[in-house]
């Protein structure tokens, strides 16, 4: 879905609605003897209890998605049903491809709020209602790695193919470079900026720029993306609001800065962004060719997998993928077998004969992440119940009730993953390790077997299509 308007509108007003207004009044308002600029916008109240908020948005990592199981999903949304959820208002969701488009429908004043990763920039509060801000960025030029040379200073941006997503705060900074200096240019594209950095990594064109959040996403899929330069800093992301919204950009900024606020912006960054590790080129570029060479030969005992247990295949792979990078015939020193690197007890108390054999091996593992899974307490919510299963399947049970106990004594939350992720160390420190039933334990390594898992999630969730068994 998506607003048009004509070329004229926007060069004449950038608030359309009121531009009209004042156009259709101005003989009267001669008449009367008044001025045009004494006309002043009438300003909206913010939806009653139980009303509706109209929200703009558009399908990105970084802003709002379906995931696997068509649930509503994004840093965005999260943000925004949690401010409407504190003023018991219910969110009807506007989606558009573009960023043009998101701004295109501020300006007509069809929705009350845009929440769809934009830059906060003087020239749009010129026009729009600045709301409160989220996340901070900065904005890179992003090219393929084989390109050479790189450009690593502004001077070196000339000619070469740049090319940004439309009406983007990208143009504008590129627009101020290109008034600066010799020989830099650029093409205003209506695609996305994701897709975009797809076009650069299959080298299409040299080079575009993305907000740092976007990249630190996508580079994970595409591991020949290379950031050239940071090209500014200190931006911010947040929302805004037609003109005609004061009283409501008010309510979202006081909620933002309240402590309501900033705490659900820390569980958007722990959900979406803190576990992303440090790019590893060989990594990432391992994983992707393995994708295409290895796992389709193991798509379907994941989903077999998935049907006996309940564990998302997509999990199970990623989780197969760190213990083995996906070889069935997979051995350590340590006697550790198999696709899913199973103990000798592990697999016996699983009734799994022969680690080697990879249908074994998945089903066996499967049922074992389930079961850390199924024995955890009921009270924990998701995901942070799946991610502690995880460090239970790594490092042990005993040794994660013990980190359970002892985030209680230091007043930490035992159900929340990210003080989990503060504690699981403590176990290898020998001010805390003799308070614990278990003892000492290399509690560092499941937060970072976590972390890995769910970038490898990720990256196989976007390459790959679940397709369930019973629909094939």
């Amino acid at each position: 879905m998506s607003f048009s308007r004509s070329p004229s509108d926007r060069d004449i007003c950038p608030v359309s609605r009121s531009c009209r207004l004042t156009i259709s009044l101005l003989p009267l308002l001669i008449l009367l003897g008044c001025e045009p600029s004494e006309l002043t916008v009438t300003q909206l109240e913010p939806p009653e209890p139980g009303g509706t908020l109209q929200v703009a948005s558009r399908n990105s990592a970084t802003t709002y998605y379906l995931d696997r199981d068509n649930t509503p999903a994004g840093p965005e949304y999260d943000l925004v049903e949690s401010f409407a959820e504190a003023h018991n208002w219910q969110v009807e969701w506007t989606l558009f491809e573009s960023t043009a488009d998101v701004l295109n429908a501020i300006r007509e004043g069809n929705i009350q709020l845009a929440a769809a990763g934009l830059t906060h920039l003087p020239s749009r509060d010129e026009y729009l209602q600045r709301g409160p801000t989220h996340t901070d960025i900065v904005e890179q030029l992003v090219c393929h790695r084989d390109m050479r040379p790189l450009p690593r200073q502004v001077d070196e941006m000339a000619g070469i193919d740049i090319r940004v997503t439309a009406d983007s705060s990208y143009a504008e900074k590129l627009q101020s470079l290109v008034n600066q200096h010799t020989g830099i240019a650029f093409k205003e594209d209506p695609r996305t900026t994701e897709i975009l950095l797809t076009e650069v990594a299959e080298k299409r064109i040299d080079c575009t720029m993305a907000d740092s959040n976007i990249v630190r996403v996508v580079r994970r899929h595409f591991p020949h993306l290379e950031i050239a330069m940071n090209l500014t800093s200190g931006d911010q992301l947040g929302w805004y609001l037609p003109h005609d919204q004061q009283a409501l950009a008010n309510m979202a900024n006081q909620w933002m800065e309240s402590t309501e606020g900033q705490e659900n912006i820390a569980k958007v960054t722990q959900r979406y962004y803190a576990y992303i590790s440090e790019f590893d080129f060989v990594d990432l570029r391992a994983l992707n060719e393995r994708i295409d060479e290895r796992l389709p030969n193991f798509l379907d005992l994941f989903l077999e997998a998935e049907a006996e247990t309940g564990m998302p295949a997509e999990l199970l792979a990623s989780l197969a993928y760190q213990e083995s990078h996906w070889d069935p015939q997979a051995a350590s020193p340590t006697g550790v077998r198999g696709i899913m690197m199973l103990t000798q007890n592990t697999a016996e108390s699983l009734g799994v004969d022969n680690r080697l054999n990879p249908a074994a091996a998945i089903d066996g593992g499967a049922r074992y992440l389930a079961d850390r899974h199924q024995r955890l307490p009921d009270s924990l919510p998701e995901p942070d119940r799946t991610y502690l299963a995880l460090a239970s399947y790594n490092i042990g049970r005993g040794h994660v009730l013990d980190a359970r106990q002892l985030a209680r004594k230091l007043g930490k939350d035992p159900d929340s993953w990210e003080d989990m992720q503060e504690v699981l160390p403590l176990k290898a420190d020998k001010r805390y390790y003799p308070q614990t039933r278990y003892g000492y334990a290399r509690g560092y390594e499941p937060v970072h077997f976590v972390q890995r898992i769910r970038n490898y999630q990720d990256v196989i969730s976007a390459a790959i299509v679940w397709t369930p068994l019973e629909d094939k």
